[in-house]
């Protein structure tokens, strides 16, 4: 965090690096991502001294996360699935379903 940024701020960071975390990424992902998202919503917010058009002008990103997130009423894709399988190292994932995968990630 920058230094002299608000305890919101710093709050919001530790909840984001928390919640990337849970969601199984490494440590230092999860700095990247919660410092990325913190300064971006500083730099909507009118809180950093400069700010580029791009973070400015698009949605916030507690809303862009929730639009783009590819969990609609389908769920995630099977690409997405296989994915992560190949990252937990699912034997046998390729002749896998798209159900199927599911099951093998639930467990």
């Amino acid at each position: 965090m920058p230094r002299g940024s608000s305890p919101k701020r710093e709050r919001q960071y530790e909840h984001i690096k928390d919640s990337v975390r849970l969601r199984g990424e490494g440590p230092e992902r999860a700095k990247e991502i919660a410092a990325r998202t913190v300064n971006k919503e500083r730099a909507r917010a009118g809180e950093s001294r400069t700010a580029r058009k791009a973070s400015t002008r698009d949605i916030s990103a507690s809303r862009r996360g929730g639009l783009r997130s590819h969990s609609g009423a389908a769920g995630p894709t099977r690409d997405q699935l296989y994915a992560e399988a190949r990252k937990r190292h699912i034997k046998g994932r390729s002749s896998m379903s798209k159900g199927q995968l599911e099951r093998a990630l639930a467990r």
